[in-house]
């Protein structure tokens, strides 16, 4: 999730702090409103400490489900 969160932070310009938060919200909205399993998924991917691309990874993947890629 570090990744993700530099990742927001860097491009939309906010600190980090307020970018967890953000991802959190974001996290929690999506959870909320998939497929149990997909939002296992997001939690799963979320909850991933390592940056092994994973943050990478989320990012295609929630474009993909909003039509962007």
């Amino acid at each position: 999730m570090n990744e993700l969160i530099r990742m927001v932070s860097e491009h939309v310009g906010i600190p980090k702090d307020a970018a967890r938060t953000a991802l959190q919200v974001v996290g929690g909205f999506l959870k909320d409103r998939l497929p149990t399993p997909i939002a296992g998924q997001i939690d799963a991917a979320l909850g991933a400490s390592d940056a092994s691309g994973q943050a990478g990874d989320i990012a295609k993947g929630l474009g993909g489900i909003l039509g962007r890629r």
